[in-house]
């Protein structure tokens, strides 16, 4: 799992990366509201801990801009407020679940990995994915922009569908090698420049609006301008 834990408290913090990276894990870590925010919109991570009392924004003012940007990214809220009115709150911010402190660290790994397997059976049953007016239909297999069949080949059609499922978050040639390609291919190679630029021939040459962006310095983005 890749984990972005926003935690002010330099002890908690600690803690939090070094057991989660023990347990085979990559975590980032974001000491105040601001800054965890920016983060969680600039990249995907499979799940977010955000403690909920944070210094230039709040935990749950960072979940509400999460989900009202459409972000569906799994968090696990960390707080000292563990009264039944504080959990509902948060909850109902968009919390996905909810930890009081003091906690055991084995209890956060399993309820981390609990909601990612939700999160990943949730997508799995997700059949059709549009950005703009590009569209894909996971179960027919196809691909249509403005009403128009795009055919794409096999290792087109997963990358199309790894950025349509992370539209509007900038996706990096290792991630891309990660979840596309075997992880021991030769980062040198420009076996990803190529497949980027047939696929955006296919499905933004004849169109108006172009949709896949390159982001020089960090990666690729699928988005649409309007």
């Amino acid at each position: 799992m890749h984990i972005l834990v926003i935690e002010d408290d330099a002890d908690t913090a600690a803690y939090l990366a070094k057991g989660l990276a023990e347990s085979g894990h990559n975590v980032d870590l974001a000491h105040d509201g601001r800054e965890g925010l920016f983060m969680a919109l600039d990249q995907p991570f499979d799940t977010l801990v955000v403690d909920r009392m944070l210094p230039g924004m709040d935990g749950l003012a960072i979940i509400r801009t999460l989900r009202n940007a459409d972000n569906k990214t799994p968090v696990l809220i960390l707080s000292a407020l563990g009264e039944v009115d504080a959990r509902v709150e948060g909850l109902r911010a968009g919390g996905d679940d909810y930890l009081v402190k003091p906690f055991a660290f084995s209890e956060l790994l399993a309820r981390l990995e609990a909601l990612v397997r939700r999160n990943e059976s949730a997508q799995r049953q997700e059949t059709v994915l549009k950005v703009d007016n590009l569209e894909m239909d996971l179960l027919a297999r196809t691909v249509m922009r403005n009403g128009q069949p795009i055919d794409l080949q096999p290792r087109e059609f997963r990358l199309l569908e790894y950025l349509m499922r992370h539209s509007g978050q900038v996706v990096t040639r290792t991630m891309l090698l990660e979840n596309i390609w075997d992880y021991n291919f030769d980062p040198q190679t420009n076996v990803i420049d190529v497949h980027i630029s047939r696929l955006r021939s296919k499905i933004d040459k004849q169109f108006e609006t172009p949709l896949l962006q390159t982001v020089r310095g960090a990666g690729y983005v699928l988005r649409s301008e309007s």
